[in-house]
């Protein structure tokens, strides 16, 4: 199936669960059209090339909390016109969202996650237009529920799960999830449960070795007025077809504390056995902390490395938030190493943080800004990238449903490796209208 119409296929399964069988949510859209400009559009280190680009679009957001549909939904699509060009025009679209269907109320649910977006086909290289494509995670399947006496609630999934990448086709795969889960209440404010998870995974390219891999673990669950925690402990394996197996603990921790009404800790470590559709598919959900979706206003490139293999994961994260009545401002420090099984892909050990601030100098006038940083070792290659991100801008409101936004954004890279450093600086003006 084309990528367009894969993607296309999926947003309508969204859009469909998200309309069907409750009443109407709330839903969002918006429409924009700006132009950009960039005096190395290619992020060349040698040959760098200007160029301006006009860009049209879309973004929506959807949210439904019915007594038999929960769904939370946002997407968008871009067309991008190369005015000089230098590229070929390119048609880009996003989607997040998750749907769960009450199909038997505490009994049978039934439950969709989509993630559409836009990657590179190579971390190795830089993001330019053509090293981008289209890729898409989608799981669909049942949740059963039950009981075990008066004390332990059992749960049992049956997912499907497929992944497709527009030209990395080493990623495309069919996959079939299966999970039990029975946990009990130790306190009123706690929770105890015990875990089995299993995955068989089959790629669609014959030269790919397919793969199974199981999870047992205990997880404990603990919720106050103010904080939270989550601690789950307990192995992985992985087998392969060709007969190669490896096993590893699997311990995956975070801790979220609301220190007072403005301002936001947390933490979390995860280590475990994961690949590029599971590391995707986490970001299919795309409310945080109860906060409602809203339509996007572009359409970025992730930073995934997308392929075939499994990896061990080493990750630590901690974030920082202040929301104040004009003042909003989030950090974020991260570190992870990978670890890639069968040796086809470099090691990597990467470190970095993300920074953005959001100031309402009037009413309708906001300041904004952010910054994002990130070094990453391939060992194996004797190489280091460090890439850094630099951005302002303004959005004016004219009203309820118009605006416009002005941006300016300073991209480098550094690297060891002869090519790898680029600098461009990009300025772009749009307005949106939103409903």
């Amino acid at each position: 199936m084309l990528p367009s119409k894969r993607l296309a296929g999926a947003v309508t399964l969204a859009l469909t669960l998200a309309a069907g069988p409750a009443v109407a949510g709330q839903f969002d859209y918006s429409l924009y059209a700006g132009v950009e400009h960039s005096d190395n559009i290619n992020l060349s280190a040698t040959a760098p090339v200007s160029q301006s680009v006009l860009v049209p679009g879309l973004g929506f957001g959807y949210v439904e909390q019915g007594a038999t549909l929960q769904a939370h939904v946002t997407g968008g699509a871009e067309y991008r016109d190369y005015l000089g060009g230098a590229y070929a025009n390119q048609k880009f679209g996003e989607l997040a969202g998750v749907a769960d269907w009450t199909i038997l109320p505490e009994r049978l649910d039934f439950v969709a996650q989509d993630y559409a977006s836009v990657q590179p086909l190579s971390t190795l290289s830089s993001d330019a237009p053509g090293n981008q494509q289209q890729t898409n995670v989608l799981t669909l399947g049942p949740t059963l529920h039950f009981d075990l006496g008066r004390a332990v609630r059992g749960q049992a999934e049956l997912h499907y799960i497929g992944s497709h990448a527009s030209r990395a086709t080493q990623f495309n795969s069919s996959r079939g999830e299966g999970a039990l889960r029975l946990a009990r209440d130790i306190s009123p404010i706690s929770e105890l449960s015990l875990n089995l998870e299993s995955e068989q995974v089959a790629f669609d390219e014959p030269s790919e070795i397919d793969y199974r891999r199981d999870r047992l673990f205990f997880r404990y669950a603990h919720k106050l007025a103010h904080m939270d925690m989550d601690v789950a402990a307990g192995w992985s394996h992985v087998r392969f077809d060709d007969g190669r197996t490896t096993s590893d603990p699997l311990v995956r921790a975070s801790a979220n504390w609301q220190a007072t009404a403005r301002n936001t800790l947390g933490v979390s470590y995860t280590r475990d056995y994961s690949d590029a559709a599971q590391e995707l598919l986490a970001m299919a959900d795309p409310v945080q902390g109860g906060v409602r979706p809203s339509a996007p206003a572009s359409i970025q490139t992730g930073g995934a490395v997308i392929a075939s293999a499994a990896y061990l994961e080493r990750r630590v994260r901690g974030y920082y938030g202040f929301g104040g009545e004009r003042l909003t401002a989030s950090l974020s420090p991260w570190y992870r190493k990978l670890h890639y099984i069968e040796g086809v892909n470099p090691d990597q050990t990467g470190r970095g943080g993300d920074a953005g601030l959001n100031y309402r100098v009037r009413e309708r006038l906001t300041l904004w800004a952010f910054a994002n940083v990130e070094r990453i070792n391939y060992q194996v290659l004797a190489r280091r990238d460090t890439t850094r991100n630099l951005g302002i801008g303004l959005r004016q409101a004219y009203n309820s449903h118009w605006s416009w936004r002005l941006s300016l954004v300073d991209r480098r890279r550094t690297s060891t490796a002869p090519g790898g450093r680029y600098h461009a600086k990009e300025a772009y003006f749009g307005i949106v209208y939103q409903r």
